[in-house]
């Protein structure tokens, strides 16, 4: 470098200048204080659910919102005779029965086993 380029670098900015860096040097602060409050808010999150001591499982204790009884639950799901079933679904107290009818329509069935009733019976479109 040569002696002019050397004094350029140690002159004093312009105040306009001057202004703007002050600002994004502020900005920049403030920025990386707000990305260390949020970094330890997510590392105290993880702390707590590390050390938190699990619950036990809730579908070993219970079925729904009901207890196990000393027996299994058994019902007969109300279906027409000659519907089949092609597949279903557990939720709970819930099932849904994808079933065909006699006649051939396909249905969505979904039974409640604690009530011991459907609560809905969809129609399904034949493709």
């Amino acid at each position: 470098m040569d002696q002019n380029e050397l004094e350029d670098e140690n002159k004093p900015l312009d105040p306009a200048v001057e202004r703007v860096r002050r600002k994004l040097v502020r900005f920049m602060a403030i920025n990386l204080g707000l990305l260390f409050v949020a970094l330890m808010a997510v590392v105290l999150a993880i702390v707590y659910r590390w050390t938190r001591d699990p619950e036990p499982a809730q579908d070993a204790v219970a079925l729904g919102s009901a207890e196990i009884p000393g027996e299994a639950v058994r019902r007969q799901v109300p279906l027409e005779p000659g519907t089949r079933v092609h597949s279903q679904a557990l939720s709970g107290d819930r099932v849904s029965l994808h079933v065909e009818t006699a006649g051939g329509a396909r249905q969505l069935v979904i039974y409640d086993f604690a009530q011991g009733r459907i609560i809905a019976q969809l129609d399904l479109p034949n493709f």
